[in-house]
């Protein structure tokens, strides 16, 4: 499972690293961008105008499909169960914003484990370091956009300092890597 979070400046790299797909990977790609509670999103319309990957809001009780990216709406934190099944919930703030990085990853690697992917890319403050922790204890693998690379580098650096990272990569060696993993056929 793999599970992305991004903050400001993380539209523009959800773009650079989208627009180069012409197939999604063998697993369901979860995203939390921080966004306005006040406001109707667009980042799926955007996102989907870039990619030939399927797109879409996250909907409370669906299932994760794999080269899928489910997006987080605004406004609510998104997680994953047993199975794949999304949740939806509009519980307190995490780190002063909903949705939060931290409940995903939580999520992710409960469920997941050692198949959990967190990738933490451009944004303010430290949510995703927390989660990061999470997925990096259960056995899952964490990557963080290089922070000198980062337009706001404060997430990938919280997260640097928060736990183990096992890459520290430029916003295309991640999307190398997502792609890498695609092509590889593995499944989590």
């Amino acid at each position: 499972m793999v599970a992305i979070a991004a903050s400001a400046g993380g539209v523009f790299a959800l773009l650079e690293l989208f627009s180069s797909f012409t197939v999604g990977p063998p697993v369901p790609i979860l995203v939390v961008q921080h966004l306005s509670p006040r406001h109707r999103t667009l980042l799926d319309t955007v996102l989907q105008r870039r990619t030939r990957v399927p797109v879409a809001l996250a909907r409370d009780g669906e299932r994760a499909v794999a080269g899928r990216v489910h997006l987080a709406p605004p406004d609510r934190h998104l997680l994953v169960g047993p199975g794949g099944v999304l949740a939806l919930s509009g519980t307190e703030r995490v780190n002063r914003v909903r949705p939060a990085a931290d409940r995903l990853f939580t999520s992710v690697a409960e469920h997941y484990g050692d198949r959990a992917w967190a990738f933490v890319l451009s944004g303010t403050g430290r949510d995703g370091a927390a989660g990061a922790r999470a997925v990096k204890d259960r056995g899952g693998t964490v990557v963080v956009q290089d922070p000198d690379t980062a337009d706001y580098p404060g997430m990938p650096r919280a997260t640097l300092e928060a736990t183990a990272v096992d890459h520290v990569l430029a916003l295309h060696e991640i999307e190398e890597m997502i792609r890498a993993f695609a092509a590889s056929g593995q499944k989590t």
